[in-house]
């Protein structure tokens, strides 16, 4: 391989890892506005959601606060009434 070739080679490899590079960052991104979302919904504060850029440990303490904490929502039993008589009863009564 001469030079030229080398030189070709390792702008390609530069161009790739770049590109490479910001579909990571991409992909980051989307994960930690996804969690924003969940820990939000949960009551808490979305902004917990850049644990997830601690290095090896920050998915898993994401995951226990959000199995093992409290989650400040109203249940669904007291904001959704009981459901009407669906369907009515058929032939009807008459």
């Amino acid at each position: 391989m001469d030079t030229q070739q080398a030189q070709n080679f390792g702008a390609l490899m530069a161009g790739m890892g770049g590109i490479f590079l910001i579909f990571v960052f991409a992909c980051l991104a989307f994960v930690i506005f996804l969690f924003w979302r969940i820990f939000s919904k949960a009551g808490m504060p979305g902004a917990m959601a850049f644990l997830l850029l601690i290095p090896g440990v920050g998915g898993l303490i994401v995951l226990c606060i959000l199995a093992f904490g409290q989650w400040k929502v109203v249940p669904l039993s007291s904001v959704v009434a009981a459901p009407p008589n669906y369907p009515p009863n058929y032939p009807p009564a008459g």
